[in-house]
């Protein structure tokens, strides 16, 4: 048995050919008439880490944990698949595997081999540093988050002239060496990782050109939040990102033409997918992390080719997800699933569509819960504005590339654990967050047959309270932590109380909406950040906003000038780099 999955990080499929996009993939097209793909497919704990932990164990992470490590009472499928006698390898430039918040995952395979380069990886080591235009960056709050990064995605580019040193070039070629080598073998699982599309976007500059586009015009860093990152520019983004997505498809074909050679198409499972997708300017958001878990986020492309029941050029409507990934890998093998994986095998979906599961559930840690049934998607916000009872479960403290603060550690408890920790404690931290507050969207509940885009959300606390009863079962059989059920008032459901939060939300939001105007949407969505967070320091609203009167026209530099005088020293840095991120302005 043998099995290939070729995954691409951001791959966000409203742009692919056999999903109704208009960017170049000619071998995506080629791909879907030669395989099973998809329609409602979605993600399951984000972002990268998150859902790359979901890889392994094949259950959700996020109820419990933000980005991490594997844990040292996580089943991994890839060591299972290892120590069955089954050789696993990944090849991949997916940098997160080397930083602090990841350095667990590759180490669990049978071999790897690491791509350098990407996304401003500590590489290429040069202590004359290239300069930077930083209009725009002019606060040491932004130029500290975000100079390290830039700077040395510069200097590495310099070692990249051309596309045979690209870091993707360099990863689908290792990939295919693995194939050359080990083609008369039997038992072995290959993994190809491409961090791209996954921003910056760096182009060669021959798939640029495909859509009218030059390398100098645009220096690929998308900033996540409102608004747009260029204005008149932002057609231009998308075509970077499309031109990356055509690179993708090309070497997707490469990769599909290296298992026909070497007479490995018919008889290896191949699939291919992605961590999740991104939004370019739909609902005036661009990015992920801070909005709500639109579809063009949520709903990933996926494709499958499994030699045991020769299905192609077909389409699947049944409910997946990336925690089925593993078991259906595991189903492949002869494997036996272990009692804490929650994914299902995909087998009888691929075969002839039939159901796997009722009920996707997805989302941040921290963040809004959501679930969809494949006809609607509902998101559920927390119930108070505070940021407070919410912990994080670990017994690995760090985050995507440092350690937790000390100051974090100081008043952790010790939790009798889950029933996935296999027995052992866990450590139970308090939460801490900047910008992350799925509070100031409420909740969204949307029609996918008669509102694809999601633009219309609907006001239905009947059909609220059902699917918030599903999230309960959902929730319960995660061993989901007790106060997430307070949090999100899901211990004492029922149709009238969805109704009155419905309306005391509304009433909490109007007068502002009322009383004042904003210049665009971003100053609407910092305003909301920064009245919570003078909530937070026991400040009103309308103490806040004294100054301002009724029907006044808030403009970014008001937002500005809230904050200096109502923060001082750290906090007022960190609302400056926060608003910022909302604003766009940086």
């Amino acid at each position: 048995m043998k099995a290939v999955m070729l995954m691409f990080d951001t791959l966000t499929r409203n742009h692919l050919a056999p999903y109704g996009g208009d960017a170049i993939t000619p071998n995506f097209t080629r791909l879907a008439r030669e395989s099973v793909q998809f329609d409602n497919f979605y993600v399951g704990s984000m972002p990268c880490m998150p859902a790359r932990r979901e890889l392994h164990t094949g259950r959700y992470n996020f109820l419990h944990r933000s980005w991490g490590p594997l844990e040292p009472f996580d089943f991994s499928t890839f060591q299972t698949l290892k120590q069955a006698g089954v050789h696993t390898h990944m090849v991949t430039d997916h940098k997160h595997y080397w930083r602090d918040g990841g350095a667990t995952y590759h180490t669990r395979y049978s071999t790897f081999d690491f791509i350098r380069g990407q996304e401003g990886d500590c590489w290429k080591g040069q202590v004359d540093k290239p300069s930077i235009n930083w209009q725009g960056m002019e606060d040491e709050e932004t130029l500290r988050r975000r100079s390290g990064r830039m700077i040395q995605d510069l200097i590495n580019r310099t070692a990249m002239p051309t596309q045979e040193e690209h870091f993707t070039h360099r990863t689908i070629s290792a990939g295919m060496d693995f194939l050359e080598t080990n083609k008369d073998q039997d038992n072995w699982f290959l993994q190809i990782e491409c961090f791209d599309p996954h921003e910056p976007f760096f182009v060669p500059e021959k798939y640029l050109a495909q859509y009218g586009c030059t390398p100098d015009e645009f220096d690929g860093w998308v900033p996540y939040y409102c608004s747009a990152p260029g204005g008149k520019d932002d057609d231009k983004v998308r075509k970077f990102y499309q031109a990356l997505i055509t690179m993708c498809d090309d070497y997707l074909g490469q990769v599909m033409d290296k298992l026909k050679a070497l007479d490995l198409w018919e008889d290896t499972l191949f699939i291919v997918c992605t961590d999740h997708g991104f939004l370019l300017g739909e609902h005036q958001w661009w990015g992920k992390n801070i909005m709500p878990v639109y579809n063009e986020i949520a709903n990933t492309p996926f494709f499958i080719r499994d030699p045991r029941c020769k299905a192609e050029g077909v389409r699947r409507s049944a409910l997946a997800q990336t925690v089925d990934i593993p078991a259906t890998l595991l189903e492949y093998f002869d494997v036996p699933r272990p009692p804490s994986m929650t994914g299902k095998p995909l087998r009888p979906a691929v075969e002839n569509d039939t159901p796997v599961r009722d009920y996707a559930m997805f989302g941040y840690f921290g963040g809004h819960i959501n679930i969809t049934d494949g006809d609607y998607v509902y998101m559920r916000c927390p119930r108070e504005e505070s940021k407070g009872n919410l912990y994080e479960y670990t017994l690995m403290p760090t985050r995507i590339d440092s350690m937790f603060n000390v100051s974090e550690l100081q008043n952790i408890r010790i939790h009798p654990g889950f029933d996935f920790t296999q027995g052992a404690q866990v450590m139970q931290i308090p939460a801490t967050f900047g910008y992350l507050n799925p509070w100031r969207f409420g909740d969204k509940l949307f029609d996918l047959k008669a509102d694809p885009q999601q633009m219309r959300p609907l006001h239905d606390s009947e059909r609220v309270f059902q699917y918030a009863q599903a999230m309960t079962a959902m929730m319960q059989l995660h061993d989901a932590p007790p106060e997430l059920y307070a949090r999100f008032e899901l211990d004492s459901l029922s149709p009238e109380r969805e109704q009155a939060f419905a309306e005391r939300w509304a009433r909490q939001t109007l007068w502002t909406e009322k009383a004042y105007r904003c210049e665009h949407h971003g100053v609407d969505e910092a305003l909301r950040f920064v009245i919570s967070a003078a909530r937070e320091q026991g400040l009103s609203q309308e103490a806040l906003l004294k100054h301002f009167p009724n029907g006044h026209l808030l403009t970014e530099r008001d937002i500005f000038a809230l904050i200096d005088a109502c923060f001082t020293e750290d906090r007022h840095k960190a609302l400056v780099y926060q608003t910022r991120l909302l604003l766009r302005t940086a």
